[in-house]
């Protein structure tokens, strides 16, 4: 997962058909935990382009977004905002989210 600034992010989500930005804070425990199992998620979706940021740094994304809390995964199909996910239950649960992304592309 690579770390971007503002404008690079911006860049990227427009850019990709698919892209997963990962929000969280530093102090945040459950951004820790969530963060891991973004990075097992992220191995099995090579078509989906993973960006992490910490939002101390982004705080406009989350204005931008409507961002409530972290950890958050904002998910994009070709620069829209479709899908905001806050809990993260499991690595299934984000596989099935992530698929549900690409399925309803390919509808």
């Amino acid at each position: 997962m690579r770390k971007l600034s503002l404008d690079h992010i911006e860049e990227t989500v427009q850019k990709q058909t698919y892209a997963a930005l990962y929000l969280f804070t530093p102090l945040c425990g459950t951004c820790l935990v969530a963060g891991k199992m973004v990075d097992v998620t992220e191995k099995l979706f090579p078509q989906v382009a993973f960006i992490k940021a910490d939002l101390n740094y982004i705080p406009a994304i989350a204005d931008r977004y409507a961002v409530e809390s972290v950890p958050c995964m904002l998910l994009f199909h070709t620069g829209r905002l479709v899908n905001k996910i806050y809990a993260f239950q499991s690595v299934p649960y984000l596989h099935e989210e992530l698929n549900h992304l690409i399925r309803a592309d390919s509808i």
